[in-house]
């Protein structure tokens, strides 16, 4: 019986990610990340059960390096919400739309149809960035910062129309690349939107 490890299994991570960015999801194959990682695909196979799942495992961990330190900025105690969040969109937005996350993302949609991957990918990257979004947005509704409302619900809102100008263009080749100054100019926008839905309703009709 063969012992798992951790160290084989960040091994063949590695060498999945390195695989992914060179040939896309389609063109790469487990026995192509089996050579790279110096093993067999039944190794492969003995740590995730599909390509699907180790492409997810490559993916989240990619996620979780560049956005913890945005979440976490977010996280702190501002002064100003919108400025708050307009670093937030900035940040959110120079990380999703990358060319390499573009690709993915094209990937996880053209596979969601046939498998769970799709699934797979919400549940351990998006869903969690919405709760943390979600939190820091509960938090200055109950200062009264913004209008009493479902948090998840204003999350959601809130990636929606950082997403619209932005990510889905590029997803449709629509765009090829965002300069910063068009995305800070599209997540003012949003915000603008954003605000005139979730702010507080004497502020919304003093304007």
């Amino acid at each position: 019986m063969r012992v798992r490890t951790e160290a084989k299994r960040d091994a063949i991570v590695e060498a999945a990610s390195e695989v992914f960015l060179e040939l896309g999801f389609e063109g790469a194959s487990m026995a192509q990340i089996a050579t790279r990682v110096g093993g067999s695909k039944a190794t492969l196979y003995g740590y995730f059960s599909s390509k699907e799942e180790l492409f997810v495992e490559v993916m989240q961990g990619v996620a979780k390096l560049y956005f913890e330190p945005i979440f976490a900025a977010l996280q702190k105690d501002h002064d100003d919400l919108r400025q708050a969040l307009q670093q937030f969109g900035e940040r959110t937005l120079a990380v999703i739309c990358l060319e390499t996350s573009i690709q993915a993302r094209r990937a996880i949609i053209a596979q969601s149809g046939r498998s769970d991957i799709g699934l797979r990918f919400y549940e351990g990257g998006a869903k969690k960035g919405v709760a943390e979004l979600a939190d820091f947005l509960a938090r200055r509704i109950e200062r009264g910062e913004l209008r009493s409302c479902n948090p998840q619900v204003a999350a959601h809102h809130l990636m929606a129309l950082l997403d619209s100008e932005t990510v889905t263009p590029l997803l449709l080749g629509v765009k090829k690349k965002l300069t910063a100054m068009f995305v800070r100019r599209a997540v003012a926008r949003a915000l603008d939107t954003f605000f005139q839905g979730h702010a507080p309703r004497s502020e919304v009709s003093s304007d």
